[in-house]
């Protein structure tokens, strides 16, 4: 009998009702891959968009079960033909090599992982390989430098907390958008906060009379035609979430750094303390379903992550109270 895993998948479209667990074949690394036994895996706003259809209009199911994740943490449990950089029992962060972290073992580009530090537990390295790449490409597409201003907005999520420490660490002011109970805690990282909602623009006005030079949109909720008002020019503004970019002549960043890259600059951040990034929930993986729902509603302190140690331990549950 051949061996199994464990992954979650979609067969419709639709709310994170249509999500289940489904045992699947074993998937066997190839050239330049590894199999991960995950222990965590990040949960993703993209992964979302997905589930419900956004990138396939008018289909109301994908021709095949989808699968989902884009990150995670785990141990390395086999290595394909001509690897040898990497070995059986190390611990690693990463991308996997589809969109399928969600599942207790999936296959990553050897290109795409880095050694997990001892200081960070598997749950808190699974929160970071997507929000770190994520902020550290942006801010460097949009060009920030010490003394300018950055607007982030969703600046609480994880894209954004990584963009404000990243921004500050640079000698970068930051104004970030962000619900009340997420003010004090962009205060502690140096950020100013403002609140959503009527009379945006004069809030950001109000903290920023300097003007804003740069704009991270990591929300998608209709704030590019503000951003490109405040900056007042459509180039300096740079979104990862509103599908309607080019709409207002802004850029839509998609296009990933090899992770490598990413963590030989960011790493050391983390490993310090300089660079936090705080677990809002940590889910089993048979409670997936309620992790996305808790991603779809929004409003989050740093990541949400499902661990697919069963039953969630003693370490996984503690980490909710714990920073990177």
């Amino acid at each position: 009998m051949s061996a199994l895993a464990r992954r979650l998948q979609h067969a419709v479209y639709g709310g994170p009702e249509v999500l289940e667990v489904t045992e699947v074949p074993l998937p066997e690394p190839g050239p330049g891959q590894v199999r991960v036994r995950i222990h965590a895996a990040g949960a993703n706003a993209l992964d979302s968009k997905k589930r419900r259809g956004l990138f396939a209009p008018g289909q109301e199911a994908p021709a095949e079960p989808q699968p989902l994740g884009l990150e995670m943490a785990g141990v390395i449990d086999a290595v394909g033909p001509g690897v040898t950089r990497w070995k059986t029992g190390r611990p690693v962060l990463g991308r996997t090599a589809q969109p399928d972290a969600v599942a207790t073992h999936a296959l990553a580009d050897v290109d795409d992982i880095v050694a997990k530090p001892d200081v960070l537990t598997f749950e808190q390295a699974a929160a970071l390989p997507i929000a770190t790449e994520t902020a550290y490409r942006t801010l460097r597409q949009l060009g920030v430098v010490a003394g300018q201003t950055l607007l982030v907005h969703a600046a609480a999520g994880g894209v954004g907390l990584v963009a404000v420490q990243l921004a500050r660490g640079l000698g970068a002011t930051v104004i970030g958008t962000a619900g009340e109970a997420n003010h004090s805690f962009l205060r502690e990282l140096g950020a100013t906060p403002v609140t959503y909602g009527d009379g945006l623009a004069e809030r950001i006005r109000a903290a920023a009379p300097q003007g804003i030079d740069a704009v991270l949109d990591a929300s998608g909720r209709g704030v590019l035609p503000l951003s490109v008002e405040l900056t007042g020019n459509p180039e300096k503004v740079v979104t990862i979430a509103d599908l309607d970019a080019a709409r207002h002549g802004v850029r839509f960043s998609r296009e990933m750094l090899p992770l490598p890259q990413v963590m030989d600059d960011v790493m050391p951040m983390i490993e310090d303390g300089r660079l936090r990034m705080p677990l809002e929930a940590v889910f089993p993986l048979e409670q997936a379903a309620d992790a996305y729902r808790r991603l779809d509603d929004g409003h989050l302190r740093g990541k949400i992550v499902i661990t697919t140690r069963t039953p969630l331990d003693p370490a996984a549950r503690a980490v909710l109270d714990m920073d990177v």
